[in-house]
Parts: C-alpha cells; sequence; structure tokens
C-alpha cells in the first residue's frame, strides 16, 4: 500500500513532470531537457555491490527476471584536493596516483593480506586476530599512512566515520574483501544499477507478489493504523475502508509516534550535460569525499547516472549529492560536493529526517524500518533488512536453497 502514485516511496524514480511538481509545484520542466519518457529520476539514488547483500536478494527472490542490470563506470575518493580512483586490487594500487610510491608497496601488501586470511590458516594472519584487534591496530601492522587508512575505510570498506578504527577488524577486512571480489565479477567499479533507475525495484516485487497472490495498492493513504484492546494491530484505516491484518511493516512516515529523529540528510540532485570532471569521461560514478577532508564528522557522497542508464536525456546526466547534516545550514555542508561537479543546468535541494524506530514492533505487530541514510550504496539498507526481519521472526535471514523445479 502506498499512498504515491508512483512505486517506491521515498526511493521513487520520477519522470520530469512528475519530479518538477514534487520540487517546484506550478513551475514546468525547461523544453531543453526532453520529454517525461526520457526521465527516471532517482530520489534517493543508492548502487549495488556487485557481490552484496542486495544482489543476493535479488537473485534469491527471482525479482532479477524483471530487472536490466548494467555496471556503474568508476568508483572515486576525493583526497588532497583532487579526485581519484580507487584502487581495487593490488595491481591497481600499484598504478595508483592516489598514493606515493612507498606506500604503494605497504597497500599492496594488506589488499593481498585481505585477500588471503583465513580463520583456519595461522599462517595466513600475520600475527593478526581480526575479532581482537582493532582496525587502527591492523593499519598500524602494515605501516599504512592516514591518507590510505582514509580511503580503504570510506571508499572501500564504506564505513559512515571514523569510529570504526576502535572496532575489532574483521568488519573492515570482510566489507574490503567484497568490495574487491564485486570489482572481480565486472571490472571498473564494484557496483552495479538497474536500467530505468530504483524505481524498477519496486515495480519488479509488485509483478512478483502478484505472481503470488499479492495486491499492491497506489494512491491509497494509510488514515490510521488500528488495533485491539490489546494493544495489537488489527489493521489499517483506508479511504477505500479497512483493511484487515495481524502485521504491518512500514517505513517511519506511516507510523509517525513510533519512531524518533536522529538526524537529517540533505541532498542535491542536480542535471548536468556533461560527465564530471576528473572522472575519465565515466557514464556513471560514485565519488566518496571522506569527512576529515573537508573538516566534517561526516563523508560527503556524489551519485552520477546518466543517459546510459536510461535515467535521463541524450547528453544529460544526474548527480546527487548528500551528506548528513551537521549545521543549522544544511545547502552549505554540501558545497564540497557541488563544486566537483563542473557547470550545473539545474538544481533541486531537499532535507529529510532520519528516522529510527523506538521499539522493537514485538508487542503490537507494527515493524517499522529505519530512514535512508546518505550512503549511495545499498549496504546500510540491506542492514536494515535483516534486522526487521530479526525482529520479525526471531532468527536471523538465511537464503535457503531452492528445490530444483522451484528454481528454474
Amino acid at each position: 500500500m502506498d499512498r504515491n502514485d508512483y512505486y517506491g516511496g521515498e526511493s521513487a524514480s520520477l519522470n520530469l513532470t512528475q519530479f518538477y511538481s514534487k520540487f517546484r509545484s506550478g513551475e514546468k520542466p525547461p523544453e531543453s531537457l526532453g520529454h517525461d519518457r526520457d526521465w527516471n529520476i532517482d530520489l534517493i539514488p543508492k548502487f549495488m555491490m556487485a557481490n552484496g547483500e542486495i544482489v543476493r536478494f535479488l537473485t534469491h527472490t527471482d525479482v532479477t527476471k524483471y530487472l536490466e542490470l548494467k555496471q556503474i563506470a568508476g568508483s572515486y575518493v576525493f583526497s588532497n584536493g583532487k579526485v581519484s580512483k580507487v584502487p581495487s586490487n593490488a595491481a591497481e594500487a600499484i598504478s595508483s596516483s592516489l598514493i606515493g610510491f612507498f606506500e604503494k608497496r605497504r597497500l599492496k601488501n594488506f589488499l593481498q593480506w585481505c585477500e588471503a586470511y583465513k580463520d583456519n590458516d595461522p599462517k595466513t594472519h600475520q600475527s593478526i586476530d581480526i575479532d581482537r584487534n582493532t582496525v587502527a591496530e591492523m593499519y598500524k601492522k602494515f605501516g599504512l599512512d592516514k591518507g590510505t587508512q582514509e580511503f580503504i575505510g570510506h571508499a572501500m570498506a564504506l564505513h559512515l566515520d571514523d569510529s570504526y578504527l576502535n572496532q575489532p577488524a574483521r568488519d573492515t577486512v570482510e566489507k574490503v574483501r567484497l568490495y574487491a571480489a564485486s570489482v572481480l565479477r565486472y571490472g571498473k567499479s564494484p557496483y552495479i544499477y538497474p536500467l530505468y533507475g530504483l524505481g524498477d525495484l519496486p515495480q519488479a516485487f509488485a509483478r512478483l507478489s502478484a505472481v503470488y497472490g499479492g495486491t499492491y495498492m497506489l494512491n491509497t493513504d494509510v488514515k490510521e493504523i488500528l488495533y485491539n484492546e490489546q494493544g495489537e494491530v488489527t489493521g489499517v484505516q483506508t479511504s477505500e475502508g479497512v483493511a484487515k491484518t495481524k502485521m504491518v511493516i512500514c517505513d517511519p512516515s506511516y507510523a509517525t509516534s513510533k519512531v524518533k529523529k536522529v538526524g537529517s540528510v540533505v541532498r542535491a540532485i542536480c542535471i548536468l550535460d556533461h560527465p564530471i570532471p576528473s572522472t575519465n569521461n565515466s557514464d556513471s560514478c560514485q565519488i566518496v569525499i571522506p569527512q576529515s577532508q573537508v573538516g566534517r564528522k561526516h563523508d560527503i557522497y556524489i551519485a552520477c547516472v546518466s543517459d546510459a542508464h536510461m535515467v535521463a536525456a541524450k547528453g544529460h546526466y544526474l548527480a546527487i549529492v548528500s551528506t548528513i547534516v551537521e549545521t543549522s545550514n544544511p545547502t552549505e555542508e554540501i558545497i564540497p560536493g557541488l563544486k566537483l561537479l563542473g557547470d550545473i543546468k539545474e538544481k533541486f535541494i531537499s532535507e529529510s529526517p532520519l528516522e529510527v524506530p523506538v521499539d522493537d514492533g514485538k508487542q503490537d505487530h507494527v515493524y517499522v524500518s529505519r530512514s535512508y541514510d546518505a550512503t549511495s550504496h545499498f549496504e546500510t539498507v540491506c542492514d536494515d533488512v535483516h534486522d526487521i526481519w530479526r525482529r520479525i521472526t526471531g532468527g536471523p535471514l538465511e537464503f535457503k536453497k531452492k528445490p530444483a523445479q522451484e528454481a528454474q
């Protein structure tokens, strides 16, 4: 059930008319931008790690039957005043302009160690216990300088801030290995993205749901969530009547009394007529600006896609700059990202609350998700899916092998 007349809720893909209606009500899109059919603009763009959890979700549920995916051309990091490609393996580390000659060897040794590490083979550990030693201790062991640590932690392992440095090394090692394995799968970058935008994901799930007897209701607002005397959910009140249910799963906007605000995200959706400078004329890319490079507590993310992904008119690019709000002037906080884009044809800035559920939902059977964060990838969203599954079922989400006839 969705209050909007389009699929995807907060992470929908809109055509040009819908997009202008949302951000500049009453204003018509300029004719120079082309036709509605040429545009599928993501409100919250996120890339998929090729070997990541989101791809496991999609392949296990067979949603990939209804999707066409395309690779994102490059993954970059902003360091020392310039945009550089993130080295994704030992060979790229040697040729990278991001780091000095001696540091390249240290990085190569680190990446090779991550790849070779096996829990049951102490010879591969090099005296590091990834469950006991912290990330900071691991970096020190390999003699990695601060700049190298920064792009490993933020552009490869995709940590949101520097708190990960004092945590056990296992999570970071596994994330670096995931990044490298995802690059190996397709080359160039670890990310893939659906043609026609992320709005195709909920549409694909809706088609699959219909196969199994599910019903999808667009343009239907939830006026009230109904409960019995014991405080357990019994249904939702809509303009069409009452839909009876024993369980509700929803985003924070449908259960405002059951969430608390923990911050805000500022996003700028920009229309360009050129690729982002310093990205090798890439038709798509991710750029991470680590927080220390611009004196912040949180990273700034840039996601760029183009007509190559059927989301923009010929010769146009969509670049979205996002970060966690830290001051009373959010628009200024994304300026470092906007400066990297070159000339901007159109710019749309919005601020969204970051909300989390105040309880686990087990008592009233209303299970609320977290808001979408500022990251330009799906890994944190997948963490939330695992959390909701655990709250509902009491156990972990496991992908069991399907019977042969069902898998065909």
